[in-house]
């Protein structure tokens, strides 16, 4: 990243943001492990991708794994939000998140054609474009730029724990506008609904709740990314209508039944993958679109989800999961 760069970014987000970020960024635990913390600290010690990838061949699972990978598929979804103003009735958000566009140059054109033919008002990227914690982050920008060009004008994206702070530049040239405790607005009729996005809060933890809903009025409607699903108690508390996460790929290697057997953040089993509820905060915590370590996926579907929004009252359509 250029010194330009920086010196944009400081004066976006501030001196001690900037500072802070780049401080985390170098700690040796962000490059040497994929998550930072409980199980993932094998990570220092053993291949555990390695190891894992190698049973799952031994078990005779490796082909499908690998199509459930591919497998990506559209989700749509339903809510029902009290604050949401007449003008986006019937609104259409589609969610992206958990690319790892590096780890199997395959899936792009997946991604690609999935966003191509699903029509859509706005799109978001809930974070994590790259498998890596460090290192050069170009393989993936040229596959997020194709992705990107098919989605609508109004598009933002956030950061993840996979996610270093000097891929915002690239990020915005590749067409994503990111979020980093920033909100924007979209307008229709004279009305408004906001969509508020929060620095990593999972690693990285530079996230600023209620600096970012201070932004948007008091009894607007507002939309919260955050890569993690773990900050949901402080943003009921703080007022937020919907918030959209990833991170956790609802465990990706499940059994049976969808059950996770490593959730990479401690929260309870509700919001690890699909709707849930805290108090007056509407969540989603999405599977994930691609995949984290290796091309796999079992008893995990892959998805971009659509979100339809509705005014309050009971959405007329139910929810559909092919």
């Amino acid at each position: 990243m250029e010194n330009e760069d920086y010196l944009a970014l400081e004066k976006r987000i501030g001196r001690e943001h900037l500072s802070e970020r780049l401080l985390r960024q170098a700690g040796n635990s962000a490059k040497l492990l994929h998550q930072g913390e409980g199980v993932f600290r094998l990570e220092k010690f053993l291949p555990v991708d390695s190891l894992v990838s190698i049973g799952l061949r031994c078990c005779g699972l490796g082909g499908l794994v690998r199509r459930n990978f591919l497998g990506v598929r559209v989700v749509t979804r339903h809510w029902s939000l009290p604050h949401l103003p007449n003008a986006f009735e019937g609104f259409r958000l589609l969610q992206l998140t958990d690319l790892h566009l590096d780890l199997d140059p395959e899936l792009t054109p997946v991604i690609e054609h999935l966003v191509r033919s699903t029509p859509h008002d706005a799109a978001v990227v809930t974070g994590d474009y790259r498998n890596k914690t460090d290192g050069d982050y170009g393989p993936c920008m040229a596959g997020l730029e194709r992705i990107t060009s098919f989605f609508a004008p109004e598009r933002w994206g956030i950061l993840g724990n996979h996610d270093c702070i000097e891929m915002v530049p690239s990020l915005e040239r590749a067409g994503l506008p990111v979020l980093l405790n920033e909100t924007a607005d979209i307008r229709r009729d004279g009305e408004i609904l906001w969509i508020a996005g929060i620095d990593d809060p999972h690693f990285y933890k530079m996230h600023d709740l209620r600096k970012v809903r201070s932004f948007a009025p008091g009894e607007a409607c507002v939309i919260l990314l955050s890569h993690s699903p773990e900050i949901y108690s402080e943003a009921e508390r703080v007022g937020f209508d919907l918030q959209l996460s990833g991170h956790t790929h609802g465990g990706q290697l499940c059994l049976p039944g969808g059950l996770p057997v490593i959730v990479p953040c401690r929260v309870d089993r509700m919001f690890v993958n699909g709707r849930w509820s805290y108090g007056t905060l509407q969540g989603y915590t999405s599977p994930g679109t691609g995949s984290c370590a290796i091309a796999a996926r079992l008893n995990c579907p892959p998805e971009i989800t659509l979100h339809f929004l509705h005014c309050a009252g009971p959405a007329d359509q139910a929810d559909f999961v092919p």
